[in-house]
């Protein structure tokens, strides 16, 4: 399995490719939705999915153009079901952007065992960043979308967001991983469950 890191947007947000063969999930397409298109193209890549680690603004741009082009159904935690319609829920409203808006998800994540295509992973629920925000967990790494970086941790300050429980979620659904595991987050590079352990001034 390979992942394709890819800064897409204004902010930089972090979409990921995950790929097994020609077949990959797209993770937060949140922007430069013709740029997406054209390198799963080039690559002779079939998405199966997009999974989406949280509904903000940033992580959803893109969220209808590969739906549409690709023909793959979106998944989204319960918590956020409606936020892909609602500006002020995902936030571009507060932005000086413009107001983004996407298709309702197609399925609705629970916490648990996840099997899409050949894709087999586990959604972790771990909010505080956002009341929806989860975790895919595979083998040897997770996407943790803005819930951990790089040295930092998710901002608390949108609608729904609350420090206290972005850090429990941390400490209980994340860094339960074995140290080894790679972390791929929102924005910023990859590190691992033991580096932040060891070196993340918000949690050590």
């Amino acid at each position: 399995m390979k992942v394709i890191q890819m800064p897409l947007g204004p902010l930089g947000t972090n979409a990921y490719i995950i790929r097994e063969g020609k077949e990959c999930l797209i993770v937060d397409p949140g922007g430069e939705g013709e740029k997406l298109i054209t390198y799963l193209n080039e690559e002779a890549l079939k998405p199966v999915a997009a999974l989406l680690t949280h509904a903000h603004f940033d992580h959803i741009g893109a969220v209808d153009k590969v739906r549409d082009h690709f023909k793959i159904p979106v998944y989204l935690h319960k918590e956020e079901k409606d936020w892909l319609m609602d500006p002020t829920k995902n936030g571009s409203s507060f932005f000086q952007m413009g107001e983004i808006t996407a298709e309702d998800p197609d399925h609705l994540l629970t916490p648990g065992p996840l099997t899409v295509g050949p894709f087999k992973m586990e959604v972790r629920h771990t909010p505080g960043h956002s009341p929806g925000s989860v975790s895919f967990i595979f083998d040897t790494f997770a996407v943790s979308g803005d819930a951990l970086f790089q040295r930092g941790i998710g901002r608390t300050d949108l609608p729904g967001g609350d420090m206290q429980t972005l850090l429990t979620s941390i400490r209980t659904e994340l860094f339960s991983l074995g140290d080894a595991y790679v972390v791929y987050p929102g924005h910023g590079p990859a590190t691992t469950i033991g580096e932040e352990k060891s070196e993340n001034p918000f949690l050590t």
